[in-house]
């Protein structure tokens, strides 16, 4: 994490000063083109398909991932077809818009993507044009919803319903936009966003983590025999969360590390660790599978949203037409 990132988490600083002229032009800008989708100078995207955007209104992992698992799950019990969209950051395919497959990977589609791809192995179209990726899933399948990975702040794209996620551990840092603190929009914005879930914490409306049995990242095997003693790799938003998760299940961690969100691996950074143990998060283990050792390891988790969360999606879902019956 930068030295700019860390004062977003911490009483004002001088850094912070210096950064606040930016940061108004940030808010000019985001406040103007917000205005010219409203009244119509600009002209917004409206798909066959009802989307459903699961975002945020900060930077930094604030737990979408988990939630799209569920949702996608969720939504597939209540007999729609679901396909999903994102950007693909930090991917670099030759073409886009890209539909994921078992041959595509993170260097490709970017980690999240992947990830999702091989828990759910369901319609995956990653881009930077989110019309491009909308069409691409219509042409090719049938589907009555799209959850659009991230892309509140894409308001070119219409929707039907905004799922914002908020880390209950660090929420909106010192409460300044971009560049001085971490914010894309100001909190007012939760007022106009239709589901806003907690990441953890007391909230009503929140979900918990529910991590399952250590797999390998060599094959997604679960591991057989338990470990106590390893070293904790992670790019990630939080990587405290991961690692009190770890700790929790009794594991001493010989070491902690911590790359910038959506690193791209190499085998040259796991030099240090020898033969130990390594353990990782799912979204670092699809970045590893092709140079990782016998054990290294990562952790799956999975959302699991409380009974308020539950109640109001149905609300949202009769109330937008995408699902009857509930």
């Amino acid at each position: 994490m930068s030295r700019i990132e860390q004062s977003w988490y911490k009483p004002f600083s001088i850094i912070t000063l210096l950064l606040l002229p930016l940061s108004a032009l940030f808010w000019l800008i985001s406040v103007l083109r917000k205005y010219f989708y409203a009244v119509g100078i600009l002209k917004q995207f409206i798909s066959k398909t009802p989307i459903i955007v699961v975002g945020n209104i900060s930077v930094g992992g604030n737990g979408k991932t988990p939630f799209v698992l569920w949702l996608y799950k969720y939504l597939t019990q209540q007999g729609l077809s679901v396909g999903i969209i994102s950007r693909g950051y930090g991917g670099r395919a030759n073409h886009y818009p890209l539909l994921v497959t078992e041959q595509v990977d993170a260097i490709e589609a970017g980690d999240e993507p992947v990830l999702l791809y091989h828990r759910l192995k369901c319609p995956i179209a990653v881009g930077p044009n989110r019309q491009h990726n909308i069409e691409l899933l219509e042409r090719e399948y049938k589907l009555d919803v799209i959850i659009s990975d991230d892309g509140m702040q894409h308001y070119k794209m219409a929707r039907s319903i905004e799922c914002c996620i908020v880390d209950s551990e660090r929420r909106f840092g010192n409460g300044f936009l971009m560049p001085a603190g971490p914010l894309r929009e100001t909190a007012k914005r939760l007022k106009s966003v239709d589901l806003i879930i907690e990441n953890g914490g007391n909230s009503t409306s929140h979900y918990t983590l529910q991590v399952s049995p250590l797999k390998a990242v060599s094959d997604s095997l679960p591991l057989v025999n338990s470990i106590t003693r390893a070293h904790s790799v992670s790019a990630i938003g939080n990587p405290k969360r991961f690692e009190n998760s770890l700790e929790a299940q009794g594991i001493t961690l010989l070491s902690t590390h911590h790359f910038r969100d959506h690193y791209a691996y190499t085998a040259d950074d796991f030099i240090q660790f020898g033969d130990d143990n390594v353990l990782m998060t799912e979204k670092d283990a699809v970045k590893c599978k092709g140079f990782a050792k016998s054990n290294w390891y990562y952790l799956p988790v999975d959302a699991q949203p409380t009974d308020a969360v539950i109640n109001k999606l149905n609300s949202l879902l009769k109330e937008k037409g995408i699902l009857n019956g509930l």
